[in-house]
C-alpha cells in the first residue's frame, strides 16, 4: 500500500507528524478529532501512537484518509533501561501482528494495581479518592496513567496545571509517585521490527542520562535493530534539534519528527506545528514509503 514515489525522495520538509496520543490511551481527543485537527493544521503524513496500545488504529488511518492524509501506523511503548522509563516509537508495522499485539498486552498489564498504589501514596498526604477522580479521564481502562492522576488533581484545585502536579507528586521521590517496570529494550525493538515496522527512539532529550548512559541506550537500541530518532519533537528545544540531528548522522539512524500532542489545553506545541526536519537527515517516511498508506488506499 505504497503512497508513490513522493515518500521515496529526501523530503524533509513534509510535513509529517508521527507522535501523539488519544483517549485510547492518555490523550484529550477521540482519533477521528485527532485527524482533524491534524488535517486544518496543513498534516500531510500522519501517524497516532497510544501508548502501548493499538485499539485506536483502524479509526484513525479510516479519519487521515477521510481528511485526505496519508497514514503510519504508530504505537509508543514504554521500556525500562538503567532504571528510567524510555519510550520507543513504532512506525509502520502490522496492526494485526500477532506478537506485537500480545507483547503491548503485556506491557499494559499491572498498570491498575500500580494506578490503586498510587492513590494509596496520595492518600497518605491528605489526597483522597485520587483513583476514582482519575478514571473519570480514562478512556481505556488499561492505560490507566500519571496523565489521569494528573487531570484529576487539577480539577479538584490540588494544583494550577498538569505540570504543577508532576512536579509535586508525580516523580520520583515525590507522595504520588510508584514506579513500574515496563518490557525490555530489545523486546519493544524486536516486536516492532518482526511486525515489519521501524523503531524509533522518542524525545531523548527528556532522559535523564549522563553522555555515558545515552550512549549506551543508542548502542544496544541499535544492536536489537532499532532504526531511528525523534529528532524535532515539542519537548525538544532548538538546541537539541541540532544535537539530535548529529546524533542521527554519526549513528547512521533516520530520524522522525513529531509533536507528541496529548491535549489542546496541555500540550506545547499543536499537531503539525513543529519546524521541518534538518535537510542533511533522512526521513524515517523515506525508508517507510512502501508502508505509508495513501488516501486512495482507503
Amino acid at each position: 500500500m505504497s503512497a508513490g514515489a513522493s515518500y521515496n525522495a529526501v523530503v524533509s520538509t513534509l510535513n509529517a507528524d508521527l507522535h501523539c496520543h488519544s483517549t485510547v490511551s492518555d490523550g484529550t481527543l477521540s482519533p477521528e478529532d485527532l485527524a482533524a485537527r491534524a488535517a486544518n493544521n496543513g498534516v500531510e503524513l500522519w501517524a497516532l501512537t497510544d501508548h502501548d496500545e493499538i485499539g485506536g488504529q483502524l479509526r484513525a488511518r479510516a479519519a487521515a484518509h477521510a481528511h485526505g492524509m496519508a497514514y503510519l501506523c504508530g504505537t509508543e511503548i514504554s521500556v525500562t533501561f538503567a532504571g528510567e522509563t524510555v519510550h520507543i516509537v513504532g512506525l509502520g508495522f502490522d496492526p494485526l501482528d500477532p506478537q506485537l499485539i500480545d507483547g503491548l498486552a503485556r506491557t499494559r498489564g499491572g498498570r491498575e494495581l500500580r494506578a490503586r498504589d498510587m492513590a494509596a501514596s496520595l492518600a497518605k498526604v491528605g489526597i483522597h479518592g485520587a483513583f476514582e477522580g482519575a478514571l473519570k479521564y480514562v478512556g481505556n481502562p488499561d492505560l490507566i496513567s500519571r496523565t489521569h492522576f494528573a487531570r484529576h488533581l487539577v480539577e479538584v484545585g490540588v494544583c494550577n496545571d498538569t505540570s504543577e502536579v508532576f512536579r509535586r507528586f508525580l516523580t520520583e521521590g515525590k507522595p504520588g509517585f510508584v514506579p513500574h517496570r515496563w518490557a525490555g529494550l530489545g523486546d519493544a525493538v524486536h516486536w516492532i521490527t518482526e511486525a515489519g515496522g521501524v523503531a524509533v527512539v522518542a524525545h531523548p532529550g527528556r532522559y535523564r542520562f549522563s553522555p555515558t548512559e545515552e550512549y549506551a541506550l543508542f548502542t544496544e537500541f541499535i544492536a536489537h535493530g532499532g532504526r531511528g530518532v525523534e529528532v524535532v519533537t515539542g519537548s525538544h528545544t532548538s538546541a537539541e534539534f541540532v544535537r539530535y540531528a548529529d546524533l542521527a548522522i554519526e549513528l547512521g539512524l533516520v530520524a522522525s519528527r513529531g509533536s507528541d500532542f496529548h491535549s489542546p489545553a496541555e500540550s506545547r506545541i499543536d499537531l503539525g506545528k513543529l519546524p521541518p526536519l534538518p535537510a542533511q537527515l533522512t526521513p524515517v517516511w523515506q525508508v517507510l514509503a512502501e508502508r505509508v498508506q495513501a488516501p486512495t488506499a482507503a
